[in-house]
């Protein structure tokens, strides 16, 4: 697939070289020569230098016979990379997409407007980041989780504590001691273990401090909890450190839940901002969060979540661990430098949340056949999770699972046939119009993508 990335920003250099590895033919377009040097020096990337609204550039670029055009120019102005791709669409892109700075391009009727014009996708990283924080927050005896058509599957991912029943346990044994009805509500499909990602078989065991990879319908959630010792925690107070953009969406959904939400925010003119955007509900803080004494002061005991957002990963993961340490059941930290989240997690925070990664699964699927419906990076793995609707005659309905050499290194985790929603095993036969859950290692997933056409 011929791909032209408008922007070598974090954004646009994480795309690159994500969509590079998958043999698509990329092509990087940004004015800034030292974005574009510090770019192709690590990544296998064609390059152009000039002006991003420039139809010069981008004929330059070959974005009449690009498949797909995405525009994420790095502190754009207002409308810079929607601009550019409604152009490379007039100049004959393929599919076009389109980073935008504000909720207001994403009304349902600015939507629509721009989708007469051409642009399949845009999106906006910060409200991305929100949702998902607020959905994690939902789920708050996993580190990570996803849902699949609307719930009726989830897949949650646990770490295994050193007082977890299932240590030591190799696959198999595990297995044995389900309770029959169990073993057709949840699966074990991936185990995440010293930066590592691995597609158990049945002997292998279950370590501490291993991620374990879940996949579960809806009435299976409490029992794998049960299995692997977790509980559940009730969200009613929650305390925001940082009141950027990302923080103000978070705490205006949670309000509306009811959900009790405390702002720590440093700017005066900041917090003033926000005592005026967000409902009177909404408690603003003025004072620097990562003072241990201010997060003490402010009763950092009494609340059962910390949402750490303050623009600085380093200050994002101590201020959780702090808390941790005041007793907070749930801690969730944004953190962009992809080589620290191994870290985060090995410190002790609950859930990372890094909107490269997000906005990465949202826009990769459109480098897949047009059956995949969603993709999802696991920020605890290199892996990927992919939602799949089989097309009538697609090789993966040809045989039971078990039969079609599915590649090794991916595994169906689950099905949803109608209303009903069931957990994949070797027996299954996949139908047309499934909505199939995969799970795959980066290796795999052009194969994978044939059995779906």
């Amino acid at each position: 697939m011929r791909i032209v990335i408008l922007g070598a920003g974090e954004v646009g250099s994480h795309l690159a070289k994500m969509l590079s590895r998958e043999a698509n033919e990329i092509t990087v377009i940004d004015n800034d020569e030292s974005r574009i040097k510090t770019l192709t020096d690590y990544a296998d990337v064609s390059a152009v230098l000039g002006a991003p609204t420039s139809i010069e550039t981008l004929k330059k670029a070959k974005v009449d016979r690009c498949d797909l055009f995405i525009g994420v120019y790095p502190y754009e102005e207002r409308g810079l990379n929607v601009l550019s791709a409604i152009i490379a669409k007039k100049l004959g892109a393929g599919k076009v997409l389109a980073r935008v700075q504000g909720d207001d391009f994403l009304t349902s009727e600015n939507k629509l407007l721009f989708k007469e014009l051409g642009i399949e996708l845009m999106f906006y990283p910060e409200r991305i980041a929100a949702d998902e924080i607020v959905d994690q927050l939902r789920h708050s005896a996993s580190s990570e989780t996803m849902d699949f058509v609307h719930g009726k599957l989830q897949m949650a991912v646990f770490r295994l504590d050193e007082d977890s029943p299932v240590l030591d346990l190799q696959l198999l044994q595990f297995i044995k001691s389900l309770k029959p009805e169990e073993a057709k509500e949840f699966r074990v499909i991936a185990i995440s273990r010293n930066n590592n990602t691995i597609i158990p078989s049945v002997d292998t065991k279950f370590l501490y401090n291993d991620l374990v990879f879940t996949i579960a319908t809806r009435n299976g959630i409490d029992s794998i909890m049960r299995r692997f010792g977790k509980t559940s925690v009730e969200v009613g107070k929650v305390m925001i450190l940082g009141g950027g953009n990302t923080a103000e969406m978070v705490a205006a959904s949670l309000a509306r839940q009811d959900i009790e939400v405390k702002i720590i925010e440093r700017s005066h003119e900041r917090c003033l901002e926000l005592a005026e955007n967000l409902p009177a509900s909404v408690q603003i803080t003025c004072g620097d969060g990562r003072n241990s004494d201010t997060l003490n002061d402010e009763d950092i005991r009494d609340y059962d979540a910390f949402v750490a957002l303050s623009g600085s990963d380093e200050t994002n993961v101590l201020a959780c661990v702090v808390a941790k340490k005041f007793g907070v059941p749930r801690t969730i930290a944004e953190v962009e430098n992809i080589e620290y989240i191994h870290l985060s997690e090995d410190m002790g925070v609950d859930t990372i949340i890094n909107k490269k990664l997000i906005t990465a699964g949202r826009i990769f699927k459109f480098t897949l056949g047009g059956k995949a419906r969603f993709v999802k990076y696991m920020s605890g793995t290199s892996a990927e999770v992919i939602e799949y609707t089989v097309a009538p005659g697609s090789a993966i309905t040809k045989a039971p699972l078990k039969d079609i050499q599915f590649p090794c290194n991916a595994i169906v985790g689950g099905v949803v046939r109608g209303s009903e929603a069931m957990i994949a095993v070797g027996d299954t036969q996949i139908e047309a119009y499934d909505r199939v859950a995969v799970f795959a290692l980066p290796q795999a997933i052009k194969e994978i993508d044939r059995f779906f056409k």
